[in-house]
């Protein structure tokens, strides 16, 4: 038996966490922050989990491992995966998934 819960996600975006990890850091405003705090901070969503409008889930490994940078995924563009380099300001992240509108509430 399958049963359905209700999700209020418009989109979602995957972050390796081994990246996030290995980078320490690199966003927020004092540079401290991992990037999936910083989006979740950035986007303003006044509500968690699955009633947020965006979900930002950290992942264990995406197998890409780039030497510099955390590799994100855009649920609804899986073609195009990208290498997120740290310093990157949160607003270009942000427009580069196509979060802009979705996440603004």
């Amino acid at each position: 038996m399958t049963r359905r819960v209700r999700a209020n996600w418009q989109d979602a975006v995957l972050i390796c966490k081994k990246c996030s990890k290995k980078a320490k850091g690199g966003f927020g405003p004092k540079g401290k922050w991992r990037l999936a705090k910083a989006l979740r901070a950035h986007l303003g969503k006044p509500k968690k989990g699955r009633k947020a409008p965006v979900g930002i889930v950290e992942v264990k490994c995406l197998s890409v491992c780039p030497k510099r940078g955390i590799t994100v995924v855009n649920a609804s563009d899986l073609l195009s995966w990208r290498i997120v380099e740290p310093d990157t300001p949160i607003e270009t992240v942000i427009a580069d998934l196509g979060l802009g509108a979705t996440g603004q509430q």
